[in-house]
């Protein structure tokens, strides 16, 4: 994974869970174009990616491993009008994610703090290390302000250090059970991750009397991006 920050002259901003498309042209006039949820909040000077590098990708292993300071990126957006949220759009708000599915969702919580919005909201986030979960110290610390009111709860499915207490399963109807804010509050659900994740989050969330009208979802697979 790799955070990738751009001057964008022109950029007419953004809403937090918005996403962009990036075009690369190679000097045979090839090109690969692929989209990057937004990570950075509204508020920032500069626009944020993070790219998670697929081996066999035409654009991502370039931004993750080749692009440099000074570099010039085609880009096209922003895109998306369904998976944003916004502080008059309230909550309760809980955001579930899984994987690199934590992007767009970062990007929710940064708004909400950058805005000093008071809307109570709850993250949860299933990874399989606690090695692989991304923008782990930003979200300690997030979770550790007791006066931004966000709360963080991790799932790890594959290893746990030692001395762990939180979950050690995947985030299914027990955890969601247990974590999730009750239905009678109206709350507002994002989720986005791998599509079988996203599938099963949702599917859980009406299970357990959600308003399917306020569940949005955003859901990836292999794309070779």
């Amino acid at each position: 994974m790799r955070t990738i920050v751009f001057d964008a002259p022109g950029w007419p901003g953004h809403r937090a869970g918005q996403h962009l498309d990036v075009r690369l042209t190679a000097e045979d006039g090839y090109q690969a174009e692929r989209s990057y949820s937004i990570a950075s909040a509204p508020e920032d000077d500069r626009l944020g990616l993070t790219v998670e590098r697929l081996d066999d990708g035409e654009v991502s292993p370039y931004l993750v491993d080749e692009v440099v300071v000074g570099d010039t990126l085609e880009i096209r957006g922003p895109i998306g009008g369904y998976f944003v949220w916004v502080p008059a759009d309230g909550g309760p708000l809980l955001l579930v994610a899984g994987g690199s599915g934590i992007v767009p969702l970062a990007a929710i919580v940064r708004h909400r703090v950058a805005a000093g919005s008071s809307v109570p909201t709850r993250l949860l986030y299933s990874s399989r290390t606690l090695e692989d979960v991304i923008y782990r110290n930003e979200l300690e610390r997030v979770n550790g302000a007791a006066e931004n009111g966000v709360e963080v709860v991790l799932a790890l499915t594959r290893e746990t250090p030692d001395g762990w207490t939180g979950y050690a399963k995947r985030i299914g109807r027990d955890v969601l059970t247990a974590e999730a804010w009750p239905a009678a509050e109206r709350p507002l659900a994002y989720v986005c991750g791998p599509t079988s994740f996203v599938e099963a989050v949702a599917g859980e969330l009406v299970g357990l009397g959600y308003d399917p009208a306020r569940v949005k979802t955003e859901r990836f697979g292999p794309t070779g991006g």
